[in-house]
């Protein structure tokens, strides 16, 4: 079985559209969250994702538009939280307003969270092994997290950790789209990157009056 991982869109619907197109044949699609935030389209990226019926667990952008959940955002990130708010149906919002911190898919072998397993607003990276005990591991054989826009997979002796990355607004240096592609027999996960149309992406963010930096950070991937 073949699924695939995505996170951390953000309203950038360029670039969703270009990860779908690249990602190869896969049986499941889930998503670790922040569907919204930033980026000028975030109604255009819940409805694909309702459309499919991606497995999604809720991020901390998320969180901030659908129930006003208070988190330290800075200006831009204030200025994507206000643009969904406006942009955003009562149907849209209510489902991401429905949307778990967890989900426990595959019968039980992968967990979906968007931060750290125990606080979804805590940034975690793949890399630190002590992070991830058998304790919080669980019985999964796989999570799967986001929240810090970095690409990254690890194998623990308790199962694989892996950030797919961020479709929307990478941070990683790589201003390429992130996704990831796990397969659940061989207990293997492949990170892939794919280019879209930033300059499209900055050209709408000018037209919706957001913060310029939002599209000028794209193309540095920062």
């Amino acid at each position: 079985m073949k699924v695939g991982l995505v996170s951390d869109i953000h309203g950038n619907r360029v670039a969703l559209e270009a990860v779908l197109e690249d990602m190869p044949p896969v049986d499941e699609l889930y998503c670790a969250g922040d569907v919204v935030g930033y980026n000028p389209w975030p109604a255009d990226c819940v409805d694909e994702l309702r459309e499919r019926g991606v497995p999604t667990v809720m991020g901390n952008h998320d969180a901030a538009v659908a129930a006003e959940t208070p988190f330290r955002f800075n200006g831009m990130a204030k200025a994507g939280v206000e643009y969904a708010e406006q942009e955003l149906s009562a149907n849209q919002l209510e489902w991401l307003g429905s949307l778990p911190a967890e989900r426990l898919e595959c019968d039980g072998r992968v967990k979906l969270v968007h931060g750290h397993p125990d606080d979804p607003d805590r940034y975690t990276r793949y890399t630190y092994p002590e992070e991830f005990s058998p304790r919080i591991l669980g019985d999964e054989d796989v999570l799967v997290l986001g929240h810090t826009h970095d690409q990254g997979a690890r194998q623990f002796a308790e199962g694989i950790v892996v950030n797919p990355g961020s479709v929307g607004q990478p941070r990683d240096g790589d201003p390429r789209a992130g996704y990831a592609v796990l397969d659940l027999d061989a207990l293997t996960v492949d990170t892939h990157r794919v280019e879209y149309d930033i300059e499209a992406v900055q050209a709408a963010v000018a037209e919706a009056g957001l913060p310029e930096r939002i599209g000028t950070r794209l193309a540095r991937g920062k």
